[in-house]
């Protein structure tokens, strides 16, 4: 066996070692929390020594890290895949609210994700590792609205770009508390709010800006709709790719 092949085998076993003690912290961060999970619940959980893991993160902060890290590259991954049909996103967002409601998500779950931001208050180095993640995200967003808009024959300047980015980013992160907290919100109710959503944030039955609202059609004055305006002409919305 070459040099070569003997360094990619390794590698592959460390990045399957890895992977293994991530899923096994992110199970036991669910069921007990940050503070409450140790490295000897993760190694149980995982099925290894606390000496093997200590082999490949030095801390609990640092399997957080690669979690945050992780979760990156998931969302990364899954906004590259957004279909480009607005019917199919929807469904992709509702699909995601069931998950969360259910805990059957296959990225962070809900309650890391709340862990991590409480965690992010006290730890500067979490605070920062997130507003860096966050950072990418927000740039990937940005590119995926940028180019739909620009598919339909539409410019965004780099203002409106960061309003319906924050727009989103708010919408789906308060979408995770509402799977929290009220888990037993009518799908049909989700479903209305995200149509409301994704009106405002992508080029659906547009007539002459991106910032057109049917409210205020008829005045020239007032051409731009308010980024959270939940009232949309339902007779404006095109929901076919």
């Amino acid at each position: 066996m070459s040099a070569t092949s003997q360094k990619s085998k390794a590698e592959a076993h460390c990045e399957a070692q890895c992977e293994k003690i991530l899923a096994s912290a992110r199970k036991c961060f669910v069921e007990s929390g940050f503070h409450a999970a140790n490295m000897a619940s993760i190694a149980q959980t995982a099925g290894m020594s606390a000496g093997l893991i200590y082999r490949y993160f030095q801390s609990k902060n640092a399997i957080i890290l690669a979690i945050i890290a992780q979760h990156l590259d998931e969302v990364q991954a899954d906004i590259r895949q957004l279909p480009a049909g607005i019917e199919q996103i929807k469904a992709r967002i509702e699909q995601r609210f069931i998950n969360w409601r259910d805990h059957e998500a296959s990225g962070l779950e809900p309650g890391i994700f709340l862990e991590i931001a409480a965690l992010a208050t006290r730890e500067p180095q979490v605070a920062e590792a997130l507003r860096l993640a966050d950072d990418r995200i927000r740039a990937e967003l940005g590119n995926w609205l940028l180019e739909t808009w620009q598919h339909a024959g539409y410019t965004l300047n780099p203002a409106e770009v960061a309003e319906r980015v924050f727009a989103l980013q708010s919408f789906i992160e308060g979408l995770i508390f509402r799977a929290i907290k009220q888990p037993g919100a009518e799908l049909e109710l989700v479903g209305t709010c995200v149509s409301a959503l994704l009106a405002y944030l992508l080029p659906v039955g547009q007539k002459s800006s991106p910032g057109w609202n049917p409210i205020c059609a008829g005045d020239q004055h007032n051409q731009v709709s308010h980024p959270l305006s939940m009232a949309v002409d339902s007779t404006h919305l095109d929901f076919t790719e």
